[in-house]
């Protein structure tokens, strides 16, 4: 159990020659906060909420691990071992993403075997990773100095419309499923889809009540915002957010509104603060939004293929794309504290799906943010919840009512 004084330490796990020699150079001022937020992160588990990195290795084509060590620097990835040590990830929500375009029984198929790549990462590199089916696992796993390894489910379509299907999956080690994910399912509505149940039809209340009885976290990252408050309507344990960031701070779809956000305090959940740019940016989703409006005008001219290609490319050489920074996350963090409060946020950084802002590029620069954090004035037990505190409470309320909904249905 997570100790309840102040002034508990973790044991610290043993870090990498670089990080060590690091802590012991002299450090400029502008240096301290970074220093400080080394500390932390072997104080507190850092637990990310969403990696793509299963789907990455898929990508690249038979077995993987024949062809990829990640124990060095993986060249065009955002994660591999030695960044992992650098910045101080404590447990890793490994996402098991298939596209949406695949056929139903596809979808199950493939999800399996993503599930597998997790198992076979643990395997190949049992000194750095080990899986994690409980909070408490993830506690001790951090403590030996390992990534504690956990598989999130990224769209409801991985189950086929079957609460029996979901059982298995949850046997298999799914410890989180985000409902949907670009488009609906036939019982859930998708952020980025027109909408048809209008959040949640009779069945995904099953599947949500399904979830809460086995221990699964509802995750509602990519949901619209009707079936973020029906969810929330009928969860009996708390949710979260794997990747999403503040509706008011950056207006798209995919993130959260503030009258969502509160409703999440109630509720006792987490929005893990994502790190991509189009959800972090303004700028980037003004951009996105007067991109796809020219590309239509085009559209519309029915000028050729060539052509339009040709204008979009000037289009884009004369309005360059923005940037997302670091700051503008912390940005995020700050709104949702406002709004929901620290118990309500989490990381989630959607490295190798897209994941990725200035300043915060890859695994490595997680203390870069936590520094931020510090010179923001966050105190050191308020940036522990937020690294993973928060998580692992939620993680123990849903195996408690999972517990007890059991029993019920045993009496």
């Amino acid at each position: 159990m997570i100790a309840k004084n102040p002034n508990f330490r973790y044991p610290i796990p043993m870090l990498s020659l670089l990080l060590a020699v690091s802590l012991l150079q002299p450090t400029a001022p502008q240096d301290v906060a970074r220093a400080h937020a080394l500390e932390l992160h072997k104080r507190y588990p850092l637990i990310d909420g969403h990696n793509d990195l299963p789907w990455s290795f898929r990508r690249g084509g038979g077995n993987i691990f024949d062809q990829v060590d990640i124990r060095k620097f993986r060249e065009g990835g955002q994660t591999d071992i030695p960044r992992l040590r650098a910045g101080g990830l404590g447990g890793q929500f490994w996402s098991v993403y298939v596209p949406v375009s695949l056929g139903a029984d596809e979808a199950v198929k493939t999800t399996k075997e993503q599930i597998g790549i997790v198992y076979k990462l643990a395997k190949r590199y049992p000194d750095t990773f080990e899986i994690a089916w409980t909070a408490d696992d993830v506690e001790r796993i951090f403590r030996s100095g390992k990534v504690a390894s956990m598989v999130g489910m990224e769209g409801g379509h991985s189950i086929n419309n079957s609460l029996k299907t979901l059982g298995d999956m949850y046997r298999l080690g799914a410890r989180y499923m985000t409902l949907t994910h670009s488009l609906n399912t036939p019982w859930a509505d998708s952020a980025t889809d027109e909408p048809k149940s209008h959040g949640l039809n009779d069945f995904g209340r099953k599947v949500v009540l399904e979830m809460n009885r086995l221990g699964m976290l509802v995750d509602l990252s990519h949901v619209s915002a009707e079936t973020m408050h029906d969810v929330l309507d009928v969860a009996k344990a708390p949710v979260i957010f794997s990747h999403s960031g503040s509706r008011a701070v950056c207006d798209h779809p995919r993130n959260v509104p503030d009258d969502v956000l509160r409703r999440l305090k109630k509720n006792g959940g987490v929005c893990m603060v994502v790190i991509f740019g189009p959800y972090t940016s303004q700028a980037i989703a003004d951009w996105n939004k007067t991109r796809t409006a020219y590309r239509q005008g085009l559209d519309r001219q029915a000028v050729g293929v060539s052509q339009i290609e040709a204008k979009m490319a000037d289009w884009e050489k004369s309005h360059p794309r923005p940037k997302a920074t670091l700051k503008q996350v912390a940005d995020h963090i700050d709104h949702i504290r406002k709004v929901a409060g620290i118990d309500s946020i989490g990381i989630g950084s959607d490295f190798d799906g897209g994941g990725g802002v200035d300043g915060l590029n890859d695994v490595s620069q997680y203390p870069d943010l936590t520094a931020e954090l510090i010179r923001r004035g966050y105190k050191d037990e308020e940036i522990g919840k937020i690294l993973g505190l928060n998580v692992l409470r939620v993680m123990r309320e849903a195996e408690r009512v999972a517990r007890e909904m059991k029993a019920a249905t045993t009496k």
